[in-house]
C-alpha cells in the first residue's frame, strides 16, 4: 500500500486525480496541497466530495512541502511553470514524481519549450530524466523511470491516432492534419471571456489557430514515431461540452491500402492494449462512449477516393488526457496492473 501525493488538488486534473486514487485498491493514504485553500478540505470547494471515504472527512489541504516530505510518490497538477522545483525535489529525495503539466513534456528540448512557454530551464539535468509517458509507447522506459512527464490531451489523442500509420511508414508526413474538438474543462477551473457560459455555449470556437501550445509537443512525438521530422497542422476547437476530446485526422497514404488493411493494421498495433479500442470497421469514434474512462477509442476510415486516411480518436480529456494516464503510469512504474484503480465503464448516456 502506497501514501500518495497530490499538488495543486483543487483545480480540475487534481480532483479528477483525488476522485480516482481514493478507489484505487493501492493507495491507502492520501495527502493533498493547495495554495488558494490551503487549511480547508476538498469538501469545502467541491460537494461531491462529502463523505466519500467511510463517512469521514478527507485531511485538510496542505502545504505543498508538507505532502512530499511524507508521500511515497507526488503527482503534480500545478499551472505550467510550477512544477520544475517540486520536480527537481523529489529527484533529489529520490521520490517518483509525475507531472500534468507541460514543464518536463519537452525532456532536453529547452530551446523549443522557451519558445513554446517563454522561460527556460532551471534544472536541465532534471528535465534529461524526464520519461513521457505516453504507456503506448514508452512503457518499457516508465518502467524504470523517476519523473515522468504526462502528456498534454490533445496531444494523447492525435499521438494515439496516428501511431500506427506513422510507425508503419503508410502516412505523407507532409499531409497530417489535426482538427480536435475539446470539452470546456480542458481550459482548466480559472474562468475567462472565452470559458464563460454565455461565449462557449451553443457555438464550436477555433481557438490559436496555428499557436497552440500542444502543436510542438504534438510533433516531436510524431516525429520519434516516423522517424523524420513532422511538422503537423493542428486546429483546436472549443466544443459546448464539459468533458472529452474529438480528434479527426487525415493525411496522404503513401501507398494503396484497403480500408480492411489499414483498419487490421491499427487493430494488430494496439491487439492487448487495455486502454486503446479500435473500433469495428464501419463504426465512428465518439467522445460520448468514452466518458469518464481511460480508454481511446479510435475509428478507421478512407477518403471517398481511397487516396487519404481519416482517423477519429475519442478520449476524456480529464481521464486518458490528464489524471487516469497519470495514475496508469503510477501503476506502470510501481509494478501493478497497469488497470488498477482504472476500471471505470463508461456510461451509454
Amino acid at each position: 500500500m502506497i501514501h500518495v501525493g497530490i499538488l495543486g488538488a483543487t483545480g480540475y486534473a487534481g480532483l479528477e486525480l483525488t476522485r480516482i486514487l481514493l478507489q484505487h485498491p493501492r493507495v491507502d493514504r492520501l495527502s493533498a496541497s493547495s495554495v488558494s485553500f490551503e487549511g480547508k478540505s476538498l469538501e469545502d470547494v467541491y460537494p461531491s466530495m462529502v463523505n466519500v471515504v467511510d463517512g469521514s472527512a478527507l485531511p485538510p489541504l496542505e502545504k505543498a512541502e508538507d505532502v512530499m516530505a511524507r508521500a511515497d510518490i507526488v503527482f503534480s497538477c500545478l499551472p505550467h511553470g510550477h512544477a520544475e522545483t517540486a520536480g527537481w525535489q523529489c529527484v533529489e529525495d529520490g521520490k517518483p514524481f509525475i507531472d500534468i503539466s507541460a514543464d518536463f513534456r519537452f525532456g532536453t528540448h529547452e530551446e523549443l519549450f522557451k519558445k513554446w512557454y517563454g522561460a527556460g530551464y532551471e534544472y536541465p539535468e532534471v528535465h534529461a530524466q524526464a520519461v513521457y509517458g505516453l504507456p503506448e509507447l514508452h512503457r518499457m522506459a516508465i518502467k524504470s523511470a523517476r519523473l515522468i512527464a504526462n502528456p498534454g490531451c490533445y496531444p494523447t489523442a492525435a499521438e494515439l491516432g496516428l501511431m500506427p500509420a506513422l510507425e508503419e511508414g503508410i502516412a505523407d508526413l507532409s499531409s497530417i492534419v489535426i482538427t480536435s474538438m475539446s470539452g470546456v474543462t480542458g481550459a482548466g477551473r480559472e474562468p475567462s471571456q472565452t470559458t464563460h457560459y454565455p461565449e462557449a455555449a451553443d457555438a464550436a470556437s477555433p481557438y490559436k489557430v496555428g499557436s497552440h501550445r500542444h502543436q510542438p509537443e504534438i510533433d516531436l512525438l510524431l516525429s520519434e514515431m516516423a522517424g523524420a521530422e513532422v511538422h503537423s497542422v493542428f486546429t483546436p476547437i472549443l466544443a459546448p461540452m464539459n468533458r472529452g476530446i474529438l480528434s479527426t485526422i487525415c493525411f496522404g497514404l503513401v501507398r494503396t491500402i484497403s480500408a480492411a488493411d489499414l483498419h487490421a493494421l491499427y487493430a494488430d498495433r494496439y491487439a492487448g492494449e487495455p486502454f486503446v479500442r479500435v473500433l469495428p470497421l464501419g463504426s465512428t469514434a465518439s467522445n460520448r462512449f468514452v466518458k469518464y474512462s481511460n480508454y481511446c477509442d479510435i475509428s478507421v476510415h478512407l477518403s471517398a477516393d481511397g487516396s487519404k486516411a481519416v482517423i477519429i480518436s475519442a478520449i476524456d480529456n480529464m481521464v486518458k488526457g490528464a489524471a487516469g494516464q497519470a495514475v496508469q503510469n503510477m501503476n506502470i512504474l510501481l509494478g501493478f496492473d497497469e488497470t488498477e484503480g482504472l476500471r471505470f465503464i463508461p456510461p451509454a448516456f
